[in-house]
């Protein structure tokens, strides 16, 4: 397992423990650095990124959480179970908050959180409404390249 897939791991199992518990956010550290020390071993490299990565989701949550419930119309955000809605959070902050990670290393990267950790159809899920995503960016993108 990569480093970087390792530390989207512990995001998205901080992330779970996180929401299962009611987002204590004032414990938000504290379940980073359990997350960290009990799965992270060899992650040295990347236990910033799992930070700011965390923070920045919660940051965005309000804004992420609208994306979910825009594109998962059949599913209210609190019936999508833990693991799905905190991996479909991971995967939307690659692809529309975070710039630095390319678009189809989020949503591959996040399909295979899904499933790993998710049911049997968390995959399907997950692909479906990040690809919805995606291909809405990437058509906003080119009729946007075709005015110019």
């Amino acid at each position: 397992m990569s480093n970087r897939h390792l530390a989207r791991t512990i995001v998205m199992q901080t992330l779970y423990q996180w929401d299962f518990k009611k987002r204590p956010t004032g414990a938000i550290d504290a379940i980073i650095d359990q997350m960290i020390e009990e799965f992270g071993v060899g992650l040295k490299d990347n236990k910033t990124y799992v930070r700011e990565t965390v923070h920045n989701i919660i940051d965005h949550l309000e804004k992420i959480d609208q994306t979910i419930s825009a594109y998962a119309t059949n599913w209210p955000i609190d019936q999508i179970t833990v693991i799905d809605r905190n991996t479909l959070r991971i995967g939307i902050y690659e692809l529309i908050i975070n710039a630095d990670i390319p678009a189809k290393v989020a949503i591959n990267e996040s399909i295979e959180i899904a499933k790993t950790f998710g049911g049997p159809s968390s995959g399907k899920f997950v692909n479906g409404i990040l690809g919805a995503i995606y291909k809405e960016i990437k058509d906003k993108k080119d009729t946007k390249q075709t005015k110019e």
